[in-house]
C-alpha cells in the first residue's frame, strides 16, 4: 500500500508534530508500506543540513529524516519553498535530487491509498 505523508510544520516548534510523522513514517515503513514523504512550507527546513536540533528537543529531527531517507522511503521536498519558506531560506537541501514540484504532489496524491498531513 502506497502512504503519502505530507509535513507542513516548521521542525522544532515546540509540538511533537514532526516527530510524530517521522516516527509513524518509520512504523509504516518497517510493516512494508510503500512511504513517501513530501515537504513544504515550513517544514522544508527538515531537509535542511543547517537545521541544528536544539537542546531542549530529545530526537534529531533531520537525523530521523535522513535516515528514512537512506532506508529507501521516498522524499521531495517543495522546491519553491525552498527560497520562500523555513528559518533558513534559501539554504540547499541536503541531497539535491529530492527537489520536487508540485506535479510531483499531485501525482503522488492520486497514485496513494493514503495521504496524510502534520
Amino acid at each position: 500500500m502506497k502512504v503519502l505523508i505530507v509535513f507542513n510544520h516548521q521542525p522544532y516548534d515546540g509540538s511533537d508534530v514532526a516527530w510524530n510523522g517521522l516516527r509513524l513514517a518509520r512504523n509504516l515503513h518497517e510493516r512494508g508500506e510503500e512511504v513517501r514523504i513530501f515537504l513544504m512550507n515550513d517544514s522544508v527546513d527538515l531537509a535542511r543540513e543547517c537545521t541544528l536540533k536544539p537542546e531542549s528537543y530529545d530526537h534529531d529531527l533531520v537525523a530521523m529524516l535522513k535516515e528514512l531517507y537512506a532506508d529507501g522511503v521516498a522524499l521531495k521536498v517543495c522546491g519553491t519553498c525552498q527560497a520562500r519558506c523555513g528559518i533558513h531560506k534559501n539554504e540547499p537541501y541536503f541531497a539535491p535530487e529530492v527537489k520536487g514540484t508540485m506535479n510531483d504532489l499531485s501525482d503522488w496524491v492520486l497514485d496513494s491509498y493514503r495521504v496524510l498531513s502534520f
